[in-house]
């Protein structure tokens, strides 16, 4: 059976391994852990079956230079031998969720168009939006707050923790 919950502290360690197992390198499990020692971790949800993290999101708060705040999803992560069980798309519906409780109006996403086309995603640029790594059409946006997209706001700043997985 498989739980999607929020992330408690005794869960720290068996995110960090998954998150590293999920990735060819180590620096996604490094990003999730700045976040939470920067108390940026505006939802982290684990994915849990017979007791044990197999999949994980994590959202942080993105900003706008005109002060529109939402909420960036990064990374999300699925142990190999639980994907294509529908996990991953769980993880996201239950975080928009609690992004949607916690008073975000939006969500941007740096990932593949066809994936987060499902969740109700769209390219960032139709609203005038662009993000800090190129991201071109990976780069989306989904407005989770009727009339809450800041469009035409420009440049979308990630979390100051992101910088870790540059170069």
């Amino acid at each position: 059976m498989m739980t999607i919950r929020p992330e408690r502290p005794d869960d720290v360690e068996a995110i960090r391994a998954m998150v590293e197992q999920a990735f060819p390198t180590p620096q996604e499990a490094r990003l999730v852990d700045l976040l939470r020692e920067a108390g940026r971790l505006s939802a982290s949800l684990v994915a849990e079956v017979d007791g044990r993290v197999v999949g994980h999101v994590a959202f942080s708060p993105v900003s706008t230079g005109s002060g529109a705040v939402g909420a960036g999803l990064a990374p999300l992560a699925v142990l190999e031998t639980h994907r294509r069980r529908g996990l991953a798309a769980r993880l996201v519906e239950a975080g928009l969720a609690a992004c949607r409780s916690a008073g975000f109006g939006w969500v941007v996403v740096l990932g593949e168009p066809a994936y987060y086309a499902r969740f109700g995603f769209r390219s960032a640029r139709e609203a005038g939006l662009t993000d800090e790594y190129g991201g071109g059409d990976a780069f989306q946006v989904l407005e989770l707050a009727p009339g809450a997209l800041p469009k035409g706001a420009g440049l979308v700043r990630y979390a100051p923790e992101f910088a870790s997985l540059e170069g």
